[in-house]
């Protein structure tokens, strides 16, 4: 149960990054980059604080957090690539996605450390 948020929001970032692109209709006027950023945080976020319950060094549980928000952010940008007419992968998308999971990873730790 603990880990059911964090999937839901990797099923939600799954709909946002494969739904076909109309192309008759402008581009969101939203910074596609601080859009993924922002996804992948909250990724991060939704899986560290599960993780950081568990038996479980602290360290191994933010490299988990870091490579597995990474590694999902990688198969989106596959599966746009390959499996899409539409959407296009992209390496300057999965560079944000890693910021926006260090990002998340940065925020639960300032968060710990102010609630302790």
């Amino acid at each position: 149960m603990a880990f059911v948020p964090a999937a839901l929001v990797a099923a939600g970032i799954a709909v946002l990054s494969l739904i076909e692109q109309p192309t008759v209709t402008p581009p969101i006027p939203v910074n596609d980059k601080f859009a993924h950023g922002l996804m992948y945080a909250v990724l991060a976020v939704a899986l560290l604080i599960p993780l950081f319950r568990l038996p479980v060094k602290r360290y191994k549980s933010i490299l988990l957090t870091v490579f597995a928000t990474t590694a999902y952010g990688l198969l989106m940008e596959a599966l746009q690539r390959f499996c899409t007419l539409t959407r296009s992968g992209s390496m300057a998308d999965l560079l944000a996605d890693l910021v926006g999971a260090l990002v998340g990873v940065a925020i639960v730790l300032i968060w710990r450390i102010c609630t302790k």
